[in-house]
């Protein structure tokens, strides 16, 4: 820390220096940033900052991050709830919601099996995915978790506990590249992905 600085200075690049991606240098820029701004600029990043933590919530029913207790995509009367695309993460959600393609629900897993990593199936939500599929209703199951080693054992894992229910099992096309990620893949991509979908055997 700089003793050039003020105390509030400092503990502001502190902070900003913790965003991953940013440098001191990009911090310190940002913290100047904040300390020219209008009071009330500065004022409505705290407050939108503040809102995204204690606002945000997951929903009750796919895990998808929401301000409400069953987000939008849930309670969209519009969505096809027959059929649930299975992903690692909310920003999955994001990507694939892009490519104007699915007109199906989610269900968000919160990561991948990876026991090395420390990560079992009980630390996802693979449980409350199973109580989805056994209460009825649920024609395909469409796995969409990345397309890596970690990735398809989490799907081959998740396929050998609903596959006694009768439940189609799909996964998207492999015009993802094996050892991509879907948050990084083109909208053309996963639109083509999302139409080849291939029943997992």
């Amino acid at each position: 820390m700089s003793t050039a600085y003020t105390e509030s200075l400092n503990r502001l690049i502190e902070e900003f220096g913790k965003l991953p991606g940013v440098g001191p240098k990009t911090a310190e820029r940002l913290a100047f940033y904040i300390l020219k701004a209008e009071p009330a600029e500065a004022t409505a990043l705290a407050n939108a900052i503040k809102d995204v933590k204690t606002k945000i919530k997951r929903c009750e029913i796919c895990y998808n991050w929401s301000e409400q207790q069953v987000c939008q995509i849930c309670s969209d009367a519009r969505r096809d709830k027959s059929v649930i695309c299975v992903v690692e993460q909310p920003k999955d959600v994001i990507a694939l919601e892009k490519t104007g393609a699915c007109k199906w629900v989610y269900h968000v897993l919160g990561g991948h099996i990876a026991p090395l990593d420390g990560i079992e199936p009980e630390d996802l939500t693979i449980d409350k995915l199973v109580q989805r599929v056994r209460s009825g209703g649920v024609t395909e199951i469409v796995m969409a978790t990345n397309p890596n080693l970690a990735g398809d054992g989490t799907t081959l894992y998740i396929t050998s506990l609903i596959k006694s229910t009768g439940v189609k099992i799909t996964r998207l096309a492999r015009g993802l590249a094996t050892g991509s990620t879907i948050e990084y893949a083109s909208g053309k991509m996963l639109a083509d992905a999302i139409i080849g979908r291939q029943e997992l055997e």
